[in-house]
């Protein structure tokens, strides 16, 4: 049987000490007006061995745009493996397919680092958010500058750089990039752009070799959703939406449970939460749990996450606690836009300012996008509680960056019950394309903000 090449990925999704979840698509394919079953085929094996693994068949589903997700088990904690996946056609149901010997060659492959439960061992992570990609009313147009930012982390990779994770913190399309003119609306719209955005040569390789997380804010729905959405957009626009963002980010996340090589359960929310190493890391979603009361009170995340981000806060497992939000929690933008960010949600922000300094919780992290351009930034509480806040927008936008005085990096920010919280140590802000790499162990974090064609532009240590 001849293996076809994957369309889009493959993606490594989460993966943890023991299991990785693989993501890719296949296509679709009629035969006299009657569409065929498309399946995809996963092997894989540790880095350097013989044989490879039994062959793993998964449907590649027509109601996700023919894509399918292959769950990894029973692998070895911090192991390096490699894998290859491709599709192919059949006219039986899942049941009776009769997998024999294929053709592997010129397929899809890559390969994947598992995690480590050392709650001591220092992680490498990029992180990065807002890849424009133009489509104009008149036709597509897509072009690779967006693409050279990867290209320059892989890069990083093949100089001996071991990146653990990659963390894409929202606009990873921007499906309203012509806002009235012509934005996307149909799933198939949605479908189309994350195709191209996710097919392009060098993000493609990169996502098929590192475990890849992902976040939503705006774009991937519409500019500054739902600030301006009436009830059509509720009806028609939003669910088209994340349909395509469960399809191509949400499906190979944490957020779905495995049971065996089974996803269970039903997707209720869009936020979730994983380990490696020295890094607990939870990933809000910041952008469709919003509220706005008539009462005039509003919210940023919805009463059960922010429960759960409270709670596990203080479980008490020593690692760093990484909060992964698609808006800035600081600074503060000294404009009206922020607004759209969580200082627009001060009952919020100042609820988590209570909890942190309330019950004392060391090595707070939050990591955002959106703003297009990058720093970081300490936040000191009166009892010296240091939260560490470190910004990385855009991997690439076509038009101007806001420049330093953009951002409010001096002065306090209210913390209510808690006291007035000082802002200090930030470093220089980077307005033009980049991604950052952060090296984080128990005591401290360093983070260096690179710009889209490999150039490192600052150098920060935060120390825990």
């Amino acid at each position: 049987m001849k293996l076809n090449e994957l369309t889009v990925g493959p993606i490594v999704g989460e993966t943890t000490q023991n299991r990785a979840r693989i993501w890719g698509r296949g296509e679709a394919h009629v035969i006299d007006d009657q569409p065929r079953r498309c399946f995809g085929a996963i092997r894989h094996r540790k880095q350097g061995a013989q044989s490879w693994s039994r062959t793993q068949i998964i449907k590649m589903n027509p109601n996700f745009d023919l894509t399918g997700l292959a769950i990894l088990d029973r692998l070895v904690p911090e192991t390096h493996y490699e894998y290859q996946m491709g599709f192919f056609f059949s006219e039986g149901e899942m049941g009776d397919i009769e997998f024999r010997n294929s053709d592997w060659t010129n397929i899809s492959g890559g390969h994947f680092l598992t995690a480590s439960g050392n709650n001591r061992k220092s992680r490498t992570l990029v992180i990065g958010s807002c890849r424009y990609l133009l489509k104009t009313f008149l036709g597509d147009f897509f072009d690779n500058r967006g693409d050279k930012t990867f290209r320059s982390i892989l890069k990083q990779i093949k100089n001996g750089t071991e990146i653990h994770q990659l963390i894409m913190m929202g606009d990873q399309i921007y499906a309203d990039d012509l806002n009235v003119f012509n934005p996307d609306k149909t799933i198939a719209q949605f479908y189309q752009r994350y195709r191209d955005a996710f097919s392009q040569k060098y993000i493609r390789r990169l996502m098929s070799q590192i475990p890849t997380y992902m976040t939503l804010d705006d774009h991937e729905i519409e500019d500054n959703w739902p600030s301006m959405a009436d009830q059509q957009d509720w009806k028609t626009l939003f669910p088209n939406a994340i349909h395509a963002y469960q399809t191509y980010q949400l499906s190979h996340s944490p957020t779905i449970p495995v049971r065996g090589r089974r996803l269970v359960g039903t997707l209720n929310h869009l936020w979730y939460k994983y380990s490696d190493g020295c890094c607990d890391i939870f990933v809000t979603d910041s952008r469709t749990e919003r509220y706005f009361n008539s009462d005039g009170e509003s919210g940023i995340l919805g009463p059960d996450q922010i429960r759960a981000l409270k709670r596990w806060l203080k479980d008490g497992s020593g690692r760093v606690k990484i909060i992964v939000t698609s808006v800035p929690f600081v600074p503060d933008s000294a404009s009206d836009e922020s607004q759209d960010k969580w200082a627009g949600f001060q009952r919020q922000r100042i609820e988590l300012l209570e909890h942190i300094e309330r019950n004392q919780i060391r090595k707070v992290v939050f990591f955002s996008g959106d703003v297009h351009a990058s720093l970081s930034i300490e936040l000191i509480s009166p009892s010296k509680v240091k939260i560490v806040s470190v910004v990385s927008s855009a991997f690439f936008w076509p038009y101007p960056h806001p420049s330093s005085s953009h951002f409010r990096t001096t002065g306090t920010i209210d913390g209510g019950n808690a006291g007035q919280f000082r802002l200090a140590n930030s470093s220089r802000v980077v307005g033009d394309d980049n991604f950052t790499k952060i090296n984080i162990n128990p005591n401290q974090m360093e983070v260096e903000v690179f710009e889209r064609k490999g150039k490192r532009r600052t150098k920060k240590i935060h120390r825990f």
